[in-house]
């Protein structure tokens, strides 16, 4: 009898034993990624957070380029910065043509619903943006139903124009927003207030634009950074994201793009 029980014990075991091999660990996403050797980073143009100097350069600068490249080397890889149509960005990002989405993000319940985000780490607002000439005439809310407002598509600018009612259009990213009111294809841009900041009045790309109203000013947006369902690489962020403000390299970052004013204590 001990034979046989013996016998049936050792049969389970190597059952389970043989079962256990069919089964492989699911790999996280910071394993993903480390095997790889990069982070793919999803971007638009975008100054001050994702931009080039020049057009003639290659390296994307920025608060959240540098940030991104500072969190990069943190996890012990390399980074790369990927253009995307913003609409796209969650299709993108769980196909894994990207790791996650790092662009001045208004997070949502829209954008949460289809990523997992990060900690808010910079506030923000929508502001319509006009040519000099028209300052007066597009100076409240009423005057801009009677324009014609370029928007990013699937961005937070395209959603308030929607929701006040406004004759949008929409193209493909904020400075092609900017293009067409400069060309006078558009009245109205409606963009981030970070990106006014850097890109229009005197001494900018835009010198012949300016600003007129903020919307949702008291209500203001927050930025987060976009990953995929279930991702480990968000508590991982939000802990580099501590430790930068911590130690003070978020700010220098931040001061270095003049978004200063703007980040969130971690």
């Amino acid at each position: 009898m001990k034979k046989i029980i013996a016998l049936v014990l050792s049969v389970v075991t190597a059952a389970m034993l043989f079962a256990g091999c069919g089964q492989t660990k699911e790999q996280t996403d910071l394993e993903y990624v480390k095997e790889k050797g990069k982070l793919v980073v999803g971007i638009t143009d975008y100054a001050p957070m994702d931009y080039k100097a020049k057009e003639t350069d290659s390296e994307w600068i920025g608060f959240d380029a540098d940030m991104a490249k500072a969190f990069a080397k943190e996890i012990g890889v390399d980074v790369e910065f990927v253009l995307i149509e913003w609409d796209q960005k969650a299709t993108e990002l769980s196909g894994k043509a990207i790791d996650c989405v790092w662009n001045g993000m208004t997070i949502s319940d829209e954008v949460k619903s289809a990523m997992d985000v990060s900690n808010a780490y910079c506030n923000n607002v929508q502001i319509a943006i006009v040519r000099a000439e028209d300052k007066d005439k597009y100076s409240t809310e009423d005057a801009i139903k009677d324009a014609r407002v370029a928007v990013e598509s699937g961005s937070a600018g395209n959603a308030v124009a929607k929701e006040k009612g406004f004759n949008v259009t929409e193209v493909t990213d904020q400075a092609t927003a900017l293009t067409e009111v400069a060309s006078r294809t558009s009245d109205v841009a409606i963009i981030d207030s970070l990106m006014a900041g850097a890109t229009v009045g005197e001494g900018t790309s835009f010198s012949n634009l300016t600003y007129t109203v903020k919307f949702g000013e008291n209500d203001a947006e927050e930025f987060g950074v976009g990953f995929r369902k279930g991702s480990d690489l968000v508590e991982k962020l939000n802990e580099f994201l501590k430790k930068s403000y911590a130690d003070g390299t978020m700010m220098q970052t931040a001061e270095k793009y003049g978004v200063q004013a703007a980040v969130i204590a971690q």
